[in-house]
């Protein structure tokens, strides 16, 4: 029997079984939302002040409640000052800042950058949203490589010699899709870096900062980074409760200088008397309640998470092995995915098996600006929401489909 043979008996086999499973987003499961329930209640009739502030008006500031600025500020290791909490999303908080920077420019800019026909480094692979986003506000995308310490440095300073390159937006920690950490010395080196353009700015969107599976991992501090380096408005650190409480009801924040904060507050006043004050409470409420607070809900979710990460790693190494015969994978320490390269350019192949077998995979080329991956190699691995055994089940069906659609491949050579 040949090898090409074997492989698509085993992948008939599995087809047959009738699955219906999902991997393609990073969604927290049902058990994740569970450890949260407790939001719910955390305001109640009687309680609707914070920090002398009635929850209930229009007046408590732009910026956000006090209380929720301090614990945001220390989630990202910085004070209050330093800090906007806003509504759900760390995204629409990036749309709000790089929809400023167009129309106005940062501190320290000449103009609107929307003039400068602009451009923004992005690593590949990385989050589709991302890709999405800025060329949806009309930024054209410059692409680096995430390496294993995080983006490729060197390259951003190459395209940095562009006038037109205003900065930089990437996920520092646990980076989506492959996990991967920036080292301190490259966080110094993008602090200090020299760009033709004198607002170039790094935006970090720390979605995953406290996301560990196991023992932490060093995390940067790119605000007091670039203060150090004599650029101290040259930082935005972004972050959100979306994977830590409930993901459509949760806190979007960010972290800057007090000067930036100033002038995002006055555009955002702009626009808005202020934020959800209520649920900002609810999250102060509930966070500082919970045993061991933030951190001792985080290590809640890590227990029902990791197993689900040790299961591909396990499921994958068992089928495919550990030669890079078929496929590599990373085997990330915190976050919420796993990044896979198929050895043969047969992603787009792998992921059509998968959903004719019930397995949903993201799809081939999300990682890359424009859903086009110039290899066809890599999937990004999403097992947060089902169960184990259903993740269990999705890697045997994935790791089938990688070898059916590389034996197609070389049979075809």
């Amino acid at each position: 029997m040949t090898a090409l043979a074997t492989a698509q008996a085993a992948y008939d086999e599995l087809a047959a079984l009738g699955l219906k499973l999902n991997l393609q987003r990073g969604q927290p499961s049902d058990a994740d939302f569970d450890l949260s329930d407790g939001l719910l209640t955390a305001v109640t009739r009687g309680q609707t002040t914070m920090d002398g502030i009635d929850l209930r008006n229009y007046p408590g500031g732009v910026a956000g409640l006090p209380s929720a600025r301090a614990l945001f500020g220390r989630y990202l290791g910085l004070g209050a000052a330093n800090t906007v909490v806003w509504n759900n999303s760390s995204l629409e908080l990036q749309a709000l800042v790089l929809g400023f920077a167009l129309l106005h420019g940062l501190r320290g800019s000449s103009g609107g950058w929307v003039h400068d026909r602009p451009k923004l480094v992005v690593t590949t692979p990385g989050y589709d949203r991302h890709f999405l986003l800025l060329t949806t506000l009309g930024f054209e995308l410059v692409t680096v490589d995430m390496q294993p310490d995080g983006p490729d440095v060197a390259a951003i300073e190459a395209a940095a010699a562009d006038p037109s390159v205003k900065g930089v937006l990437f996920v520092p920690t646990y980076s989506n899709p492959g996990g991967e950490t920036i080292s301190a010395a490259k966080a110094a080196r993008l602090a200090r870096l020299d760009a033709a353009a004198s607002d170039f700015t790094i935006f970090a969107d720390d979605a995953y900062r406290a996301h560990h599976l196991g023992e932490p991992v060093a995390t940067v501090n790119f605000v007091e980074l670039c203060a150090s380096a004599g650029h101290a408005d040259r930082a935005f650190v972004f972050g959100s409760t979306s994977k830590i409480t409930f993901a459509s009801g949760g806190l979007g924040f960010v972290g800057t200088s007090p000067d930036n904060v100033a002038w995002l507050t006055r555009l955002l006043g702009a626009q808005s008397i202020g934020p959800n004050k209520i649920e900002q409470a609810r999250h102060v409420r509930f966070i500082e309640s919970y045993p061991d607070g933030l951190d001792g809900l985080m290590r809640a979710h890590a227990a029902l998470i990791a197993p689900k990460f040790a299961a591909v790693d396990e499921v994958l190494t068992a089928e495919l092995g550990t030669d890079g015969a078929y496929a590599t994978w990373t085997t990330p320490r915190g976050g919420y995915f796993s990044s896979l390269f198929t050895t043969a350019p047969v992603a787009a192949r792998v992921v059509d098996l998968a959903n004719a077998a019930g397995v949903s995979l993201t799809p081939a080329g999300a990682t890359y600006p424009g859903g086009a991956d110039p290899d066809n190699r890599n999937i990004r691995l999403a097992p947060t929401r089902p169960p184990v055994g259903e993740v269990r089940t999705a890697m045997e069906v994935a790791a089938a489909c990688i070898r059916l659609a590389t034996e197609e491949y070389r049979a075809a050579r």
